[in-house]
């Protein structure tokens, strides 16, 4: 016993100590923790359907508690084009390569009162505002309607709506992650077509087990910005938010978030989606950006197939003076197929008009992956290999512009896993 403490605080101590555990040992058995969790509570980063891990639930199944961690480990290689760059410049040609850490996920998510859910993840691997990548809760007394508030994914692309460790390859469509080429510097980030994690708050509903519903106000600053910085518009004079909606129906019953899973290979599951938002401009240094995206996904026993098209309008403020607007789309193919109940090989078709319409040139970015699945561990190796191409540019300046910061050659090799 330290010198400095006194025989009376001791036991007083002791005293609370002692408290302290038989209330966690009282909790503990007023909760029981069990080895697997039936109930998929979606969270939009590793589905809990049939994983196994530890779940805290009341006897009375009105509060469960599920805690996870997503880890993935990759190594890179990117080769990139000269272009039309003199040697002098001493450019190079492999960059962005080597070991990575996309995601470190740690989180927890559950259910409280039987009709509110709710998430918490951090992502380690990231910083600034995106260590914060998801803190949402999900009110829904029946499942015609619901709202859900906070940080979450926004009702736009198939492809960022699949749970995260659910992905047929290891990195999103080039279409939906890179920046248009537009020949204005703007105050603002350049916008791309994906719009990702934001905050904000939504509705949303199924009905008749088919028909799915999504309309949501956001704050349109993205994943890295956790603060209200929002104003109204200089130009419409309504707030500067992104405005979404998402309609979906699914005629054989809810589809899976998931390009396929070596759990469930005897499912047969149909999505088509339609969805439009408006991002309203947030500086009056920026732009107003209108998209349009049309989805299909299919799961059939050990087939995973899905198609996506999107189109971007991006129209300058006035203040700007600049009278003009840009049109961008591109889309992408892919397909998945369980050979064994380990081995999924998969192909992928990715284009996009990054330079926008009113220019001749196009991106096309075929891709050949494959996952292997190790289920008594929750390991899952993915590698894939991307090429990308130009056509179609009337000047080889436009073709040099087109894939400004693309590689041409893109290789990775993926670990993840999940608890």
């Amino acid at each position: 016993m330290p010198s400095c403490v006194s025989s009376s605080l001791y036991k007083t101590v002791m005293r609370k100590h002692i408290i302290s555990i038989i209330t966690l040992v009282a909790l503990v058995t007023a909760i029981p923790a069990r080895a697997q969790y039936d109930e998929d509570t979606e969270n939009g980063v590793v589905s809990l359907a049939g994983r196994k891990g530890f779940t805290f639930e009341t006897r009375d199944g009105n509060f469960v508690f599920k805690p996870y961690l997503l880890m993935q480990a990759s190594a890179n290689f990117n080769y990139y084009d000269d272009e039309g760059l003199d040697a002098a410049y001493n450019q190079d040609n492999v960059a962005n390569s080597g070991f990575a850490i996309p995601y470190a996920v740690l989180g927890f998510t559950g259910k409280a009162f039987k009709i509110v859910s709710y998430n918490l993840t951090l992502n380690a691997a990231a910083s600034g505002g995106c260590l914060l990548q998801q803190a949402w809760a999900d009110i829904v007394p029946k499942a015609e309607i619901g709202v859900r508030f906070g940080k979450f994914k926004t009702p736009f692309s198939h492809a960022y709506l699949t749970t995260l460790g659910e992905t047929l390859f290891p990195s999103l469509p080039t279409s939906l992650t890179a920046p248009v080429i537009m020949p204005y510097s703007l105050n603002a980030v350049t916008p791309h077509i994906g719009t990702g994690f934001d905050l904000g708050v939504e509705a949303h509903g199924l009905v008749a087990k088919k028909f799915g519903y999504q309309v949501g106000i956001f704050n349109g600053t993205g994943a890295s910005v956790n603060a209200a910085t929002k104003t109204i518009s200089d130009d419409w004079h309504i707030p500067s938010l992104l405005y979404a909606t998402r309609l979906t129906f699914m005629p054989k019953g809810v589809m899976p978030a998931t390009q396929g899973s070596p759990r469930n290979l005897n499912s047969d599951k149909m999505l088509i989606g339609l969805s439009a938002s408006m991002n309203v401009e947030s500086e009056n240094e920026s732009t107003n950006d209108f998209r349009l995206g049309a989805e299909f996904a299919w799961v059939k026993d050990r087939l995973y197939i899905g198609a996506e098209t999107y189109y971007m309008h991006v129209g300058f403020t006035r203040r700007q003076k600049i009278d003009r607007s840009f049109e961008y789309w591109g889309g992408y193919v892919q397909a998945g197929y369980f050979v064994t109940d380990k081995i999924q090989p998969a192909l992928r078709y990715d284009f996009m008009d990054r330079n926008g319409t009113d220019k001749n040139g196009m991106l096309n970015m075929p891709a050949v992956g494959v996952n292997y699945y190790i289920n008594s561990l929750n390991l899952k190796l993915q590698a894939m290999y991307q090429y990308t191409g130009r056509t179609g540019h009337d000047r080889q300046m436009d073709r040099d512009e087109d894939n400004l910061g693309l590689s041409t050659h893109s290789g990775t090799v993926m670990v993840q896993y999940t608890f």
